[in-house]
């Protein structure tokens, strides 16, 4: 929020620098983040003075272009320059952008003014037309400014440049009542007078707010008085719609705004000056001259100011005349109802609407507008009609025309302050400090909280409605510290802390052995919010638009929905950090899914790994190599090792759509982890062009086969044998096949069984492979003998050439 120090300054005089008021604000907890110089002609004229043309003669190569001899008051002689102006002459008092001068283009691009030679003539300066300095758009000729100004003069000095100096605010959401330059002065004037600074706090006079004449009546029927508690407008006819003058384009300029009209820009103005949206109609164009504040039939079309044709909800507040909808209340006007140049008599509104159903109409149609941000916050119910006051004087002031109607506001149930006991223990107990009496009263006092009781043990108050973000004891308690101040609480010499004496569950302790192995692996923990957009239904079958649990109320479309899987998470993740330079990625997450199922609410929890880019990080002495399947296949099964459930596992085709290639693994009949390689068309939704993979470990399901218990065993005293076997196999044939008839064989001496070579191609038989084995024997109480190993060996081979028709190579 862009807040201007000279409008600031209309509310309380202050003369601080800039700099103290920013950090007074953010004292208050109003945080500057930057204060920016703003001026209403960029560059401020700075370099730009009157010149006094004293010669003015055709150039002799040129047509087009004349020679000048310019006084610069400078004290020097008077300098050339050239000139390409039709309407130059002796005698003229002229701007003139001197050497060195910055001069801006319409795209706010700087050029310098340099000495330089045209067609042969040196020039030594530019004298300049109103839109090469920023004063108008007009390029017919140079500006002819008064005689009576004396050469040297600075532009300046000559015209009216505002100067303004800009806060940018990070408003937080609960404060409502700053959103505008009003609430800011206010919670400024309580700072000021915290630091025994006393000042006026002064609010635009509407005193001279009168009906001129009763000719154009208006009626109003609020039909739902819940979604539009307060519902005021006034005709004003006879306007001329034209540009804003100076002043009030200024205004709007230094925060951000661009200028449109007069009519557009005073509603502007009132919004960013007291927090009250407001809107202008075209009387005209109001069907029967009737205004209806009604929802509509759902699916009814609207065309709104942008031109998109929408189709309303049936919860949407509509402005409708006896035709239909002309304006979606509290959001966005219609494209047919609005203010043009053609306009001479409008209809103005203010209210105040329900802040629930405006936010929900916004976020419906995906429309955030100035007005929306802050009707869905909570505007001040209580100034409605002060605020339409005051821009009907400043239509008057700037547009004409008169006041034809009676200030009508339907206002059927008055919106009451919020009641609040402080207790003066609990004051002192939060602040950690005691605070005297008087100064708690007079910072109440100072933000517009009305005191209506006083007992010792505390105070009876009076919130105003504007505050909705105070409504409870310990938001008062809030309000008393900020305006007091954190840094004026001492720090005590004693700390008083306190141990929780709860136990972690059993499920917490295997999640967090789980994740120090995978950190100790390289691995980097994330954290991915809940909430993600419904698109990624779109992307796999496996997420059921069926199950998916919305939002009532998103905060975006991109967070509408409950997520069904970690995968698109993780994708963001990958995509956002490779966008950045940072390709090589190792990243887990313990997250949860929710799944909506015939009514019923479920949340599973899962444990996800996912990798890309390369395996290790670049090294002199290591060549870099990229993450393959069978290296994430052993962060998998590394994961479950450390369970102690790798030995129950069976591997499973895997069964998710978004995997190229993969694999599960289950316990019996229960899938218990999937993994593999990311679809490329998946990816290419993220904008990843290297591999992705990814693995999903059921947390829950897992939970009922993890085994705590640990066999400690003596180091074996006897030497382990290794003996190979080249086989030659069936295509079909898996190792794992192999791995499992061979630790049925042989239960108790083979130790380990690895595959390390594969051969496939020519020299083989056709729909043959080559597995070179390797097996490793020992017994923990004896040498093995050559005849033990035989036999075991023997056996080995026998059962490989039963069962697979193996041949040794």
């Amino acid at each position: 929020m862009r807040i201007s120090y000279n409008w600031l300054k209309q509310f309380i005089k202050i003369d601080w620098e800039s700099d103290e008021t920013a950090a007074l604000l953010t004292d208050l907890g109003l945080e500057v983040e930057v204060v920016e110089a703003f001026e209403s002609v960029a560059g401020g004229l700075k370099g730009i003075v009157v010149g006094h043309v004293l010669t003015c003669e055709k150039h002799p190569d040129a047509d087009k272009l004349k020679i000048t001899t310019v006084d610069l008051g400078d004290g020097n002689d008077p300098v050339q320059i050239v000139c390409g102006a039709s309407n130059v002459a002796a005698g003229q008092k002229v701007p003139v952008a001197t050497i060195g001068t910055k001069l801006y283009d319409k795209e706010g691009n700087a050029f310098e003014i340099k000495k330089g030679k045209i067609r042969g003539q040196e020039s030594h300066g530019m004298i300049c037309a109103e839109d090469e300095i920023g004063l108008g758009n007009s390029h017919d000729g140079i500006m002819v400014l008064a005689d009576d100004l004396k050469p040297g003069t600075p532009a300046s000095k000559v015209f009216n440049i505002e100067v303004d100096e800009v806060f940018e605010i990070g408003l937080t959401p609960n404060r409502a009542d700053a959103m505008s330059h009003m609430g800011v002065a206010r919670d400024l004037k309580a700072g000021l007078l915290q630091s025994n600074v006393t000042t006026e706090f002064i609010t635009p006079s509407v005193s001279k707010f009168k009906v001129d004449k009763r000719t154009l009546k208006i009626d109003v029927k609020v039909e739902d008085a819940k979604l539009a508690p307060r519902y005021a407008g006034v005709t004003i006819s006879g306007i001329t719609v034209k540009p804003s003058p100076s002043w009030l384009q200024n205004r709007l300029k230094a925060i951000g705004l661009t200028p449109k009209n007069n009519i557009v820009d005073v509603t502007n103005y009132v919004l960013h000056e007291l927090g009250q949206p407001l809107h202008a109609f075209d009387a005209n164009k109001i069907n029967g001259n009737k205004i209806i504040v009604k929802t509509v039939s759902a699916g009814t079309k609207f065309t709104t100011l942008d031109g998109i044709e929408r189709a309303l909800h049936e919860e949407d507040l509509m402005i409708c005349d006896e035709s239909g909808p002309i304006c979606m209340a509290g959001v966005f006007g219609g494209a047919n109802s609005g203010v043009t140049e053609t306009t001479t008599n409008i209809f103005l509104e203010s209210a105040y609407f329900n802040p629930v159903s405006i936010r929900k109409t916004a976020k419906r149609h995906t429309l955030s507008t100035d007005a929306s941000f802050r009707f869905e916050r909570g505007i001040d119910p209580q100034i409605t009609d002060y605020a339409l006051k005051r821009a009907a004087l400043l239509i008057q002031e700037v547009a004409g025309g008169e006041i034809t109607s009676d200030l009508i506001d339907i206002y059927p149930k008055k919106i009451e302050d919020f009641n609040v006991f402080l207790s003066f223990e609990k004051v002192n107990k939060l602040i950690g400090e005691e605070l005297k009496k008087e100064t708690i009263k007079n910072i109440l006092a100072s933000l517009d909280i009305k005191i209506n009781s006083i007992s010792d043990a505390g105070l009876g108050l009076n919130i105003p409605p504007y505050r909705v973000d105070v409504q409870r004891e310990v938001d008062v308690i809030e309000e008393i510290l900020r305006v007091y101040g954190y840094n004026n609480i001492k720090i005590p010499n004693k700390i008083n802390a306190s141990v929780s004496n709860s136990s972690r569950t059993e499920e917490f302790k295997v999640q967090n052995i789980i994740a120090n192995q995978l950190c100790a692996l390289g691995f980097n923990e994330m954290m991915a919010n809940s909430l993600t957009t419904s698109n990624y239904i779109a992307y796999s079958d496996q997420v059921l638009s069926e199950e998916t649990v919305t939002m009532l109320n998103p905060l975006s479309n991109d967070l509408s929905v409950m997520r069904q899987s970690l995968l698109f998470s993780a994708l963001e993740a990958v995509s956002y950090n490779i966008n950045r330079r940072n390709s090589d990625l190792k990243l887990f997450e313990f997250g949860k899914t929710y799944h909506s199922i015939e009514g019923k609410y479920s949340e599973k929890k899962h444990l996800t790994i996912t990798m890309s880019g390369n395996a290790s990080s670049e090294s002199w002495n290591l060549a870099q190599k990229p993450t393959d399947f069978f290296l994430f296949k052993g962060y998998i099964t590394a994961v479950l090792s450390k369970l102690n459930i790798d030995t129950k596992v069976k591997t499973v085709p895997v069964s998710q759509d978004v995997f190229a290639e993969g694999m599960g693994f289950a316990i019996g009949n229960e899938v218990i982890a999937e993994f593999g390689t990311i679809k490329k068309s998946v990816l290419k939704h993220f904008d990843i062009k290297q591999d992705v993979f990814f693995g999903d470990v059921n947390w829950d399901a897992i939970q009922k086969y993890v085994s705590n218990k640990i066999k400690l065993v003596d180091i074996p005293k006897f030497p382990e044998v290794r003996r190979d076997l080249a086989l030659l196999v069936n295509q079909s044939v898996t190792f794992e096949a192999l791995y499992v008839v061979a630790k049925q064989t042989e239960k108790s001496l083979l130790k380990n069984i690895n595959l390390f070579d594969v051969y496939e191609g020519k020299n083989l038989p056709e729909g043959k492979k080559s597995y070179a084995l390797s097996f490793v024997l020992q017994d923990t109480s004896n040498t093995l003998t050559d005849v033990q190993i035989d036999k075991i060996m023997n056996k080995l081979q026998s059962n490989f050439e039963t069962k697979f028709e193996a041949v040794l190579r």
